[in-house]
């Protein structure tokens, strides 16, 4: 049975790019880059003032002379003017304002002195040559690549995009995605309920933690454990989304009737089974069009799990996003795993007295104790092969989103 790297390895080597599309960018937060965005002109694009005060020369504070003249002020967003060519001249500045030509030093207020409002201002120190100036071009210059293809959008990149004119950005086209419910036993959550009952809340928690990653575009269904029934769902949502996910009918029950009907429709089956807990029944494969289609076990922490180890990675990749390593984290306490087993621990992280992350196990009852997240931070994933785990053993850890 495979390890959950090389089921991972699977899907990603089997997943087809989301096409990219332009996208405003008022709309671009979250969305993942798909061009580069270098800077159109040096940044900044003129020798900026960044203190309030008079520009002149630095050599005549050298020289000796402390008292200047004005010869006018310089605000921000007008053209340069020009310093005089007198060695006592002076322009006063304002903070964003072009350096004058002839100028190489800001003396801020506060550093200076004016008895009469008409008279020569005096300046009290030497101030060298760049003093309270951001350079042109020294945050980048024209050409310089500022953000990668690959990036995930936040207020940051958006500023960069602004700022050097980009309007409208390339992003990786946005997925639509089914998740499926599956189950005799399950009703929605406003419906009455039965005794032999469950509200539906698999379908729920992963369309949620879909639109938190960034993939709003997700709708909800429900298929009863009628073989009729699925073939008509699965003959739909195949041919209209981007990505299918199912949760239940994927192990070997007697009504677990999708393995074989997702065969039947042509989904190309990569796998069945990984060697995981909670999480072994996991299947995974591509449509006809190429839809990358999850079929999740039917326990809640199952389900839940395997969305975020698996399904999310894919996301992002087949968006162009740029690879991130889980972070590594030491367990705060030891943990004993006898099945042969990869092991998916529910924790929850403290900061230790070195600044360490710290992951406290924290499982939830059963696979079927959705609850019993609640509090957690994520998981770490415990190799098969090591029943004993001590306190202060690294492993690769996942955030809930």
């Amino acid at each position: 049975m495979l390890t959950p790297a090389a089921a991972e390895k699977l899907i990603l080597d089997h997943l087809a790019p989301f096409p990219a599309e332009a996208c405003p960018l008022a709309a671009a937060h979250g969305r993942v880059l798909r061009g580069e965005l270098r800077a159109d002109r040096d940044l900044p694009p003129f020798n900026r003032v960044t203190m309030d005060g008079y520009a002149l020369s630095a050599l005549s504070l050298v020289a000796g002379i402390r008292e200047f003249h004005s010869g006018g002020v310089q605000a921000a967003g007008k053209p340069t003017r020009a310093l005089g060519a007198e060695a006592n001249a002076c322009v006063e500045v304002m903070t964003g304002a072009v350096l004058p030509e002839g100028a190489d030093c800001v003396v801020p207020y506060e550093e200076t002195s004016r008895s009469d409002p008409a008279g020569p201002i005096t300046i009290r120190g030497v101030f060298p040559v760049g003093n309270a100036i951001h350079a042109k071009g020294s945050d980048h210059r024209a050409g310089a690549l500022i953000v990668s293809a690959g990036t995930r959008l936040t207020g940051r990149e958006i500023a960069v995009a602004a700022a050097i004119g980009v309007a409208s950005i390339s992003v990786s086209k946005l997925p639509k995605i089914a998740v499926v419910a599956t189950g005799d036993e399950l009703v929605e959550t406003e419906a009455a309920v039965a005794p032999h009952q469950i509200r539906r809340s698999n379908d729920h928690a992963l369309r949620a933690a879909l639109v938190a990653a960034g993939y709003p575009q997700v709708e909800r269904y429900h298929f009863s454990d009628d073989r009729a029934e699925i073939e008509r769902g699965l003959v739909r949502l195949l041919a209209e989304y981007d990505v299918v996910l199912l949760t239940g009918g994927v192990s070997k029950g007697k009504f677990d009737f999708l393995p074989a009907e997702l065969e039947r429709q042509g989904v190309k089956k990569i796998f069945h089974g990984v060697a995981q807990r909670p999480g072994k029944p996991f299947w995974f494969g591509v449509s006809p069009r190429r839809a990358p289609v999850f079929a999740l076990p039917g326990n809640p922490v199952s389900a839940y799990t395997c969305l975020h180890r698996y399904v999310l990675p894919a996301l992002a990749c087949a968006s162009g996003a740029a690879p991130a390593a889980p972070r590594l984290v030491a367990l705060a306490a030891p943990v004993t795993f006898r099945p042969a087993l990869a092991f998916l621990l529910p924790v929850k992280l403290s900061s230790g007295p070195r600044a360490e992350l710290l992951a406290t196990p924290d499982p939830a009852n059963t696979s079927g104790d959705f609850a019993g997240l609640v509090g957690t931070d994520g998981f770490v994933e415990l190799p098969a092969g090591q029943t004993e785990f001590p306190a202060g053993f690294i492993a690769p850890f996942w955030a809930w989103v």
